[in-house]
């Protein structure tokens, strides 16, 4: 067996699509799962205001910050600031969303794992109220 490399650049940007994402946001594809593994990853920019909806995922997500200021929450807890460096873990079937601060971009890796073909679970949008509590 061959190791893989995937050149940067050769594949195409995405936009978040609307029913997923308030706001501008860029889905940079990193990996998909490939024969018997199930991780997949993508770095995501966020424009300042914009963010996930709530969801879930089957096997948790790690997103790994890469750039800018965001903010996360798990329902029922508080809005969370995170950082360049920093690692947020979700549990599986935890609720959340995850975005960029109001005034500052966010780019993160995010990086979950499939069951049953199944990577996340889209819920209701995060209301305004909600991002700017």
């Amino acid at each position: 067996m061959n190791m893989t490399i995937t050149r940067n650049g050769s594949q195409p940007s995405g936009k978040g699509p609307a029913e997923w994402f308030t706001g501008t946001v860029r889905i940079d594809p990193l990996f998909q799962p490939k024969d018997s593994t199930r991780a997949a990853a993508a770095s995501v920019t966020f424009e300042p205001g914009a963010r996930t909806a709530w969801h879930t995922h089957p096997l948790g997500q790690t997103l790994i910050v890469t750039a800018g200021c965001g903010r996360v929450q798990v329902e029922g807890g508080p809005i969370e600031e995170i950082r360049p460096g920093d690692v947020v873990w979700f549990p599986p079937g935890v609720k959340h969303w995850h975005g960029a601060a109001p005034t500052t971009a966010l780019t993160h890796i995010a990086i979950q794992e499939q069951l049953d073909g199944k990577f996340v679970d889209w819920l209701e949008h995060v209301t305004d109220a909600q991002y700017q509590a």
